[in-house]
């Protein structure tokens, strides 16, 4: 029977909602899927997974325990797990950390990897991606023993495939990089991750001072949606370019995406167009972004946001 790993990220404790996604990718093909763990409590997370289609969900440590954070020594982990469970393809997030490691995994196995997905096709080994700041979609073929690829967080929803999975233990041996990991610094923000979000909240142009940025952040509150921005709100220096939404910047697929402000640059929808639905508002109806958003609010912003915060604050009460 042939196999497919899925490389499983973790936040607080738990498994990332968008890993759930990449599972559905592989509900059409016939085969057992792995789960791989690099971190967190297999324990914990064990019947999150099996209620996605797991068969099979493996920890990943060595004999003194769970490997530190280390993207080198995590990708030879994930390597010798591939080789062990004879895993020829595996999937992961396009996320900052899939990204650091599946690069690596494909650079050990000199195989191909696609990134940025938003669709895979296992059984024929294709996978569609946007190019051209979203005009065209193009199709990739891969060949070669392993078939590695990147899915972008939320473009496949989850689909629950109730089973039972079993749960085991793989110890690797970790020889040294020659890199040595000194110091681990996170941000002290507890915001949602844009790439990671349901719900994105984006202001550009139309938010006139950076300090007016605090009146998003309060709107996104009550429904832990992330906040975004503009490349104009960047280049002003009103915010941190990580927050940046479009071609230049962060790529997202959230189920809504509200424009704020923001005119709709081919560059800034780009990064955007796949959102499940997009609400603009803008005092300005010829503004592009108007034409190409589902619902269209043409108002102040400094209106309508604080109206919305208040009502979402209630329906949190």
């Amino acid at each position: 029977m042939k196999k497919v790993g899925f490389l499983i990220e973790m936040k607080d404790g738990k498994v990332k909602p968008a890993c759930l996604g990449i599972i559905a990718a592989a509900h059409d093909f016939d085969a057992e899927r792995v789960a791989l763990l690099l971190e967190g409590n297999a324990d914990d997370s064990l019947k999150t997974l099996e209620a996605h289609g797991i068969h099979r969900v493996v920890e990943i440590t060595t004999a003194a325990g769970p490997i530190p954070w280390h993207a080198e020594q995590w990708a030879r982990a994930v390597v010798q797990a591939l080789q062990h469970f004879n895993l020829q393809t595996l999937l992961g997030l396009a996320s900052a950390q899939g990204k650091n490691i599946l690069s690596r995994v494909a650079a050990h196995l000199n195989a191909p990897l696609v990134m940025d997905c938003t669709a895979v096709n296992l059984a024929k080994r294709t996978a569609a991606k946007s190019q051209f700041s979203g005009k065209a979609v193009a199709r990739f073929s891969s060949h070669g023993e392993y078939h590695l690829y990147g899915i972008r967080p939320n473009a496949l929803d989850p689909v629950s495939r109730p089973g039972e999975a079993t749960l085991e233990t793989f110890q690797v041996a970790l020889e040294e990089t020659g890199i040595t990991v000194l110091e681990i610094q996170q941000g002290a923000s507890d915001r949602v991750d844009l790439t990671e979000a349901d719900v994105i909240i984006s202001w550009g142009r139309g938010m006139e001072y950076g300090a007016n940025f605090d009146i998003l952040f309060e709107c996104a509150q009550p429904i832990s949606a992330a906040v975004g921005a503009s490349r104009v709100a960047v280049d002003a220096g009103w915010v941190s370019h990580s927050m940046q939404v479009g071609q230049t910047g962060t790529t997202v697929s959230p189920k809504a995406y509200i424009a704020c402000g923001i005119s709709g640059s081919v560059q800034h929808f780009a990064g955007m167009k796949t959102a499940g639905i997009i609400i603009a508002v803008n005092l300005d109806p010829q503004a592009a972004i108007m034409s190409k958003c589902d619902y269209a609010v043409c108002a102040d912003l400094f209106d309508v946001i604080p109206a919305l915060t208040r009502k979402l604050k209630e329906i949190a009460d």
